[in-house]
């Protein structure tokens, strides 16, 4: 599979805001890639997205450049098991919490259908498991090319075995979710550069993620056999970056990252807040309800510009993130 894009570098997917159409748009004119996050919106709310990206790489002069939608697998859930988990923790967190909603699927399918009838992209992205092999032929049909976020050698069968076109290989210092398959699944330790040799048997083209700060970083797993390396973090602090003002506070005061349950109930790393100290050890594993319940608490601190309370994602190399403009940190990173 050749990339849509003239440099080895994609911007991720970074859903609740960070990867707005104004950053994925400059990532574009730049020479990058990239792929706007389908996460946590509505088929309306996407489509939207949609056309302000198009809007705005028309007015840049970059017609219909190519670019990517990701979208989160709904994973099964057990109601009859998980529920009095996830009502003890909204008992601890307190006031101000929100309701689960045990039959969310995040509006999978409505956002899939208009990728394959009304507003089909280059190249659409799985995260947290993988389409079906019906849902893979239909959007070749549609055109898309697939990939599909792994994190070890299982979960890259599996999207092998559905027809993806490529993998996303997540290391452990990636920031935000992990793109693990099973909500309960611990996630392991290997970093991006370990997992490339582990997965090249299978014969389809590799993008490399997970605490990408440095062109001598992007040149090691680009030597490693990926094609391709994503970077979310260092494009944080960008201007065109959608990340809230008490997300930028955390970059710029935080003394390191963890991965954690304790916002969503997925293993995610964030930037170590009091929020996350506080309630590390408590999550169930339970997604999408935990996320759903500590949601209001953590829009609320984002309000008041509170950035020890809300969900702060980013990678290791975290610190490296600058307050410059999108198209420096391609240049800052390219081999």
């Amino acid at each position: 599979m050749k990339l849509p894009i003239a440099l080895p570098l994609m911007l991720a997917p970074m859903a609740g805001g960070p990867t707005s159409p104004e950053l994925l748009a400059a990532v574009t004119a730049a020479g990058a890639g990239g792929f706007l996050p389908g996460g946590y919106l509505t088929a309306a709310q996407l489509e939207g997205r949609l056309g302000e990206l198009s809007d705005r790489m028309v007015a840049a002069g970059l017609g219909d450049s190519p670019h990517g939608v990701n979208l989160f697998v709904p994973g099964p859930t057990d109601r009859r098991r998980d529920e009095n988990a996830v009502s003890l923790y909204s008992q601890r967190l307190g006031e101000g919490v929100g309701r689960p909603d045990w039959g969310d699927r995040d509006h999978y399918e409505d956002k899939l259908r208009l990728l394959l009838e009304v507003h089909p992209v280059a190249m659409v992205s799985f995260t947290f498991g993988c389409p079906t092999a019906e849902e893979v032929t239909a959007l070749h049909r549609a055109g898309s090319r697939v990939l599909v976020t792994v994190t070890d050698a299982e979960e890259a069968r599996a999207a092998a075995a559905v027809g993806a076109d490529a993998l996303m290989a997540q290391g452990f210092d990636a920031g935000g979710h992990r793109g693990t398959h099973a909500v309960t699944k611990i996630p392991n330790r290997r970093d991006a550069l370990a997992l490339i040799p582990e997965l090249t048997g299978l014969g389809l083209p590799l993008i490399a993620a997970g605490g990408v700060a440095t062109r001598g970083d992007v040149q090691r797993l680009l030597a490693a056999g990926a094609v391709a390396v994503q970077v979310g973090t260092a494009f944080l602090r960008c201007p065109e970056a959608g990340t809230s003002a008490a997300h930028r506070d955390l970059l710029v005061t935080a003394r390191g990252t963890k991965v954690t349950r304790a916002f969503s109930g997925r293993p995610a790393r964030g930037l170590v807040n009091d929020f996350l100290l506080a309630h590390d050890d408590q999550a169930p594993a339970v997604y999408p309800q935990v996320d759903q319940i500590t949601k209001p608490l953590r829009a609320a601190a984002a309000a008041r510009g509170d950035s020890s309370q809300v969900s702060g994602w980013a990678g290791t190399g975290w610190a490296a993130a600058q307050e410059v403009p999108a198209a420096e940190v391609i240049a800052s990173l390219l081999p």
